[in-house]
């Protein structure tokens, strides 16, 4: 039964991912270990899966229908495991997740290593990082991400709260330059004001607010100064670079210690949407279960500054 199974999943992986080399990041292994898999189990079967060409792979008829049925096998298998990880109730196993590098220093790694903690079978790799990545192609559980889930038709998602938006300047600053009391003075003021942004592959967003009606409202204003680091932009407000936009739980130290000010009052507060996110799959293993609720039930409190 055994010899029966190998290169299935490798067979499998690959028909998913599109190519040996993601069938291969997928299952942390070489690309050489991914077709060396399937060559056996063409020869095993003898019979061609793929038409190959040095640009494309393709299924071939009898790889079609091989497929369907070895995807439906590896699904009963799936829910065996699943039925004995839900029965032994022990997380095992390697939980592999990214997430946003400031949140996941401060706010996430210390809940994932307390998890940990109470989990001594639990393995788990965290990459931090704001770019969005690709769970498939990058061999991940799981991601957290921030605002609009623009793939989403390829994911589950599961709400984490909300990342509460602060505009804050150092009082410093705000004592040269004028100290603008609503939206619209801030837009009028375009030349006298200037901002730090966040910026991530060269793409800057404009700030966005929801007016007196509950319209959004986007802002842009000069800057000398743009990053991917929302820590650095947290030193150059302080610093009295210029007005920031920043989540109200990274901002609330500064805040509490006066180095920092909110600018003026949003007559509605503005955030966006934090989730933790996978791949739509054949089953959820219970040792990412375990994670996904940790951060479900953990994270949101972390978040419920006063915006």
């Amino acid at each position: 039964m055994g010899q029966r199974l190998q290169g299935i999943e490798e067979f499998v992986a690959a028909v998913e991912a599109g190519s040996f080399a993601l069938a291969a990041q997928r299952l942390h292994v070489t690309r050489s270990a991914v077709a060396k898999s399937i060559a056996r189990l063409e020869a095993r079967l003898n019979t061609r899966l793929f038409l190959r060409t040095t640009r494309s792979q393709s299924l071939t008829e009898e790889g079609h229908g091989y497929y369907e049925r070895c995807r439906r096998v590896l699904a009963e298998l799936d829910a065996a495991q699943a039925l004995t990880d839900a029965a032994r109730s022990t997380a095992t196993g390697v939980v592999r997740i990214s997430m946003p590098a400031m949140l996941g220093r401060l706010k996430v790694g210390p809940l994932l290593l307390a998890l940990a903690r109470r989990h001594p079978q639990l393995s788990l790799e965290l990459a931090f990082n704001d770019r969005r990545v690709d769970l498939a192609e990058e061999g991940l559980d799981l991601a957290i991400r921030s605002g609009e889930l623009l793939d989403s038709a390829n994911l589950i998602a599961r709400p984490l709260g909300v990342q509460w938006m602060a505009l804050c300047a150092a009082p410093a600053y705000l004592a040269e330059r004028g100290h603008p009391g609503t939206i619209g003075e801030m837009q009028s003021a375009q030349g006298t004001h200037e901002a730090v942004l966040y910026a991530r592959d060269g793409q800057v967003s404009a700030w966005r607010f929801h007016d007196a009606q509950g319209r959004l409202v986007d802002v842009m204003l000069p800057s000398r100064l743009r990053c991917d680091s929302a820590e650095v932009l947290l030193e150059a407000a302080i610093g009295g670079m210029g007005l920031a936009r920043l989540p109200s739980w990274l901002a609330a130290d500064a805040l509490a210690a006066g180095t920092l000010v909110r600018v003026f009052e949003e007559p509605k507060p503005f955030g966006f949407e934090l989730n933790v996110i996978r791949s739509r799959s054949r089953y959820l293993p219970f040792k990412t279960r375990v994670v996904i609720d940790w951060l479900a039930e953990h994270l949101p409190p972390l978040l419920q500054v006063a915006p």
